[in-house]
């Protein structure tokens, strides 16, 4: 994920997607919910302060139709430029939703739930709004206590907390962001999130696109790459141009 004041993570770019893209055009694969369109998936991306001011009418040229932007982390952190960059993507006709980083070790799930929705977070039913969304993966400030330094029960349990609080504040549950060996590691593979949270996985390599965390039979969200034509981390909609607006209206 893109993400501010953290060491950066080597990442393989060897990814074939056009070939993905391709299989999912012509019937999709076992990690399909819903077939793409013939033109192929909606492209996406996801940003934070390090892209600073973006040129939303360039990215929108370059194909974006869709956009994460961070919004918070913890409780003391809010994205500087996220006004320009949250209300500049919807200015630009791209839709738009934010996100939280979060570190369950900081504060409870709910605090930090509360404070994302105070600060970015919200949600209406516009057709422009993405749910939600909760980033959960390895600490970036810790690596050797790579799950905070929590149990898996209570990480579930912070998960949880978050979610019924956003749910509460915003009508949404939150999309959650993670990667499988995360998910399975720290969570020890729980299932329990898989029936009412969309997901958006982060996977690299081409020939493990189709693990996903225990629990999920596909992924709505695929970020794929962490940079390419479009400023920040690459994603694509598992689905087409309208079911992407469905999405975002709720339904």
């Amino acid at each position: 994920m893109a993400r501010d004041r953290k060491p950066a993570r080597h990442r393989v770019r060897t990814l074939a997607v056009f070939v993905f893209v391709a299989m999912l055009a012509v019937g999709g694969t076992a990690l399909t919910g819903t077939s793409a369109s013939a033109a192929g998936p909606p492209k996406g991306h996801d940003v934070s302060s390090h892209q600073k001011n973006v040129d939303w009418q360039k990215a929108r040229a370059k194909g974006a139709r869709f956009v994460y932007v961070k919004a918070t982390e913890a409780t003391d952190y809010r994205n500087p430029h996220f006004g320009q960059q949250y209300d500049g993507a919807r200015d630009a006709g791209i839709i738009r939703g934010a996100y939280h980083f979060a570190l369950p070790d900081k504060s409870s799930g709910r605090t930090q739930a509360a404070y994302f929705v105070r600060n970015g977070g919200a949600w209406s039913a516009d057709g422009w709004t993405l749910p939600p969304a909760l980033d959960i993966e390895y600490n970036p400030y810790d690596r050797k206590h790579k799950c905070y330094r929590m149990t898996k029960a209570q990480l579930i349990g912070w998960i949880k907390s978050f979610s019924d609080e956003v749910k509460r504040l915003t009508g949404r549950r939150p999309v959650i962001y993670t990667t499988a060996h995360w998910w399975n590691r720290c969570t020890g593979g729980s299932g329990a999130f898989a029936s009412d949270h969309a997901l958006w996985v982060a996977r690299y390599h081409s020939a493990d696109a189709g693990a996903l965390p225990t629990g999920w039979s596909y992924w709505t969200i695929w970020q794929y790459d962490n940079s390419g034509s479009l400023p920040g981390d690459q994603n694509l909609f598992n689905g087409s141009a309208n079911q992407l607006r469905r999405f975002a209206m709720g339904s």
